[in-house]
């Protein structure tokens, strides 16, 4: 029997600030409904709604930290896709020159 791993083992993904931005709009969405569920349900019901709920929320506060963590660009724009692959290859090299 498999078991989904919690919020606390999940990496959250490395994503641009606009994205983070989306995507914590999209949680906060998703976690109004999932309570409003809770709510909505009777008293004693066998539902999950409520710990969906708070394992949202966990996720929410770990992207809500990467954003603060992220550093703003000088110019305030986004860094292009180009920027972003060339960053992506130079994480790549540091940690194979680590793992050699």
């Amino acid at each position: 029997m498999s078991s989904t791993p919690g919020p606390d083992a999940q990496r959250p993904p490395q994503l641009s600030e606009h994205a983070l931005r989306q995507a914590l709009s999209e949680l906060d969405a998703k976690i109004q409904t999932l309570h409003n569920r809770a709510h909505a349900t009777a008293a004693g019901s066998p539902n999950t709604y409520q710990a969906h709920a708070e394992a949202l929320e966990a996720k929410r506060a770990r992207l809500a930290q990467q954003l603060v963590q992220a550093p703003a660009p000088a110019d305030g724009t986004e860094p292009s896709v180009w920027a972003q692959i060339l960053r992506g290859i130079e994480n790549l090299r540091e940690d194979l020159r680590n793992i050699l």
